[in-house]
């Protein structure tokens, strides 16, 4: 069986999230996609997180009615900050008979180079690229590398710090979340 792994804080999850999943599962030769809910990206500040467990809700609450998307919390269990490359290594041990693959946009594949032992990820993983807007060129290293598949996903230009901010400012986002999501969010006054 083959997962596509979509790594995020998800902070909360949104609509964006949910059709790049759903088109990569729908649209590449991947069987599942797990969101995978990150503790703490060594690259971001953790105060700006809501708790994990509130986190992973809004990402089982969004993927629940769909069968090849999942919620995981895999990293919660391992030490942090956590890199890439220690949770590829833990799912191919516990999860022998499975192949994983990495789910990321064009803007991350910018700064992949500077993923600790990048290189292995590329050796031993498929990576499944899709579409940013952005500025910068990707690394002509990984200009045409076989392990890296283009996926031509809709470009979703919305994001999690523009929906906490325009909650914060009293505006109606409910319909750029999943509704299980913005129940949760809405009862739990989450961002306000």
């Amino acid at each position: 069986m083959k997962i596509g792994l979509y790594f995020g804080s998800f902070n909360p999850i949104h609509i964006g999230h949910m059709v790049i999943g759903n088109h990569i599962s729908e649209y590449s030769n991947l069987d599942e996609v797990w969101f995978v809910v990150t503790p703490h990206n060594p690259f971001k500040e953790k105060k700006t997180l809501l708790a994990n467990h509130h986190r992973l809700e809004m990402v089982y609450r969004a993927t629940e009615p769909y069968q090849k998307l999942q919620a995981c919390n895999i990293e919660f269990n391992l030490p942090q900050p956590n890199y890439t490359i220690n949770t590829l290594v833990y799912l191919q041990e516990k999860y022998p008979n499975k192949e994983f693959s990495l789910i990321m946009g064009e803007d991350n594949l910018k700064s992949f180079h500077k993923w600790k032992n990048y290189q292995l990820i590329l050796e031993n993983h498929f990576i499944y690229v899709y579409p940013r807007i952005s500025e910068n060129k990707v690394e002509t290293q990984f200009d045409g590398h076989e392990k890296i598949i283009h996926i031509d996903a809709p470009i979703m230009q919305l994001s999690s710090s523009f929906i906490r901010k325009s909650i914060a400012d009293g505006k109606n986002i409910q319909p750029m979340l999943p509704e299980h999501v913005w129940e949760y969010m809405d009862e739990m006054n989450f961002y306000r």
